[in-house]
């Protein structure tokens, strides 16, 4: 049996062990630590060498007395890279860009103005027709029996109206009975009259040269007025109707070129304004306008959506940032630009804007140098370092 020495004995060397044990690894983990630091930060490393080991007494990040190293300690931390693009004067095209529909150079609903049954149906869908073109009749044979009636009567009284005339040269009748005989007559003219328009409805015809719709009527389809039949268009040429804001209203004029694309093919057309509507919408602050196209192969059709860039103006001196560059604010807008290593704000205003660049009209000159990355890491005053190639 062992002793209580003996075991006291054996329990220090265990003790001491364990804490051998514990020491190398500490030491595995700063040396790992200061491989990582050296292998992968090696810029403040060597930052850090330069601040202390030029001065006898000088230390990093610190003023010091011995020498270059507290020089160095004085810069604070490091320099922010950022990427600045150099404005420059370019040449720019004031657009507006908008959306627009095109619309029929004419267009119509076809209806039926009176009641009765379709006897005959020559609409052909799809299809053109030319002004005048018959397109249906309705039944119109209690018309056409009223219509020789009255004409019947006509005949009668107006043989009355010569026998009152002749009474009336010889003095054997009043005044009063030869104007009741001739309104007679005339009265029967003017039912004449209606009774030969309401026939002329019974036959509709193309009220212009165009392409017709679908139909759902049939001969012996019963109609009442207002029933629609078909639709009638004419697609050569085409309008496009497209809005501008307000500001930009006074710029506009007739004969103004416009290049639209189309939504469905993405081919691109030119077109001239020829006509803007007088008034700026009180809703929407923006003026209506129309421009024309032949449309002589049919490219586009009535109803569909395109875009439309109508150029204002053409300029070669104007100043323009990438987008990501500019900064909206609650009182306008700003960029970040470097003077002398540094970040310095400044208030611009703007102007035409484009998918990847704004036009500046106020606050920039020639050669400004406009931070356009790190934004939200860099503060007013801040050094930073422009990387190289990055217009």
């Amino acid at each position: 049996m062992q002793t209580q020495q003996q075991e006291d004995t054996i329990q220090e060397e265990e003790h001491k062990g364990g804490a051998w044990r514990w020491w190398l690894l500490a030491l595995a983990v700063v040396a790992v630590l200061a491989f990582v630091k050296i292998k992968f930060f090696p810029s403040q490393t060597a930052e850090a060498g330069k601040g202390g080991g030029g001065g006898g007494k000088g230390t990093a990040g610190a003023p010091g007395k011995g020498g270059p190293g507290g020089a160095g300690g004085k810069g604070g931390g490091q320099k922010l890279p950022v990427q600045v693009y150099v404005v420059k004067a370019t040449s720019l095209a004031d657009e507006v860009a908008a959306t627009g529909s095109i619309l029929a150079e004419e267009s119509v609903v076809i209806k039926s103005e009176i009641s009765g049954k379709i006897t005959s149906l020559n609409i052909r869908e799809g299809q053109p027709v030319s002004k005048g073109q018959l397109l249906f009749s309705i039944n119109a044979d209690e018309i056409q029996s009223n219509l020789r009636k009255q004409e019947y009567n006509i005949k009668l009284f107006r043989d009355q109206e010569k026998r009152q005339r002749v009474l009336l040269d010889k003095e054997y009748i009043s005044a009063q009975e030869y104007e009741q005989a001739n309104n007679q007559l005339l009265t029967a003219q003017a039912d004449l009259q209606t009774l030969r328009a309401s026939l002329a409805k019974a036959y509709v015809r193309a009220p212009f040269s165009g392409v017709l719709g679908l139909t759902t009527a049939t001969v012996g389809t019963y109609v009442s007025p207002g029933a629609e039949i078909t639709t009638l268009s004419r697609v050569k040429p085409v309008k496009i109707n497209f809005t501008v804001p307000s500001r930009f209203s006074s710029l506009v004029r007739t004969g103004d070129p416009i290049t639209i694309t189309d939504e469905a093919s993405n081919k691109k057309y030119e077109a001239k304004v020829y006509a803007l509507d007088p008034q700026i919408d009180p809703v929407s602050r923006t003026q209506t306008v129309r421009a024309r196209y032949a449309n002589t192969n049919n490219e586009l059709r009535p109803g569909a959506f395109v875009k439309v860039n109508l150029q204002l103006s053409q300029t070669s001196d104007a100043l323009q940032v990438p987008t990501e560059a500019v900064i909206p604010e609650a009182s306008g807008y700003s960029v970040y630009t470097v003077q002398q290593g540094k970040m310095v704000p400044k208030k611009v205003k703007i102007g035409v804007r484009s998918d990847r660049l704004i036009q500046i009209t106020d606050g920039l000159a020639v050669g400004d140098s406009v931070i356009r990355t790190g934004i939200l890491q860099v503060k007013p005053g801040d050094a930073v370092k422009v990387q190289p190639n990055s217009q």
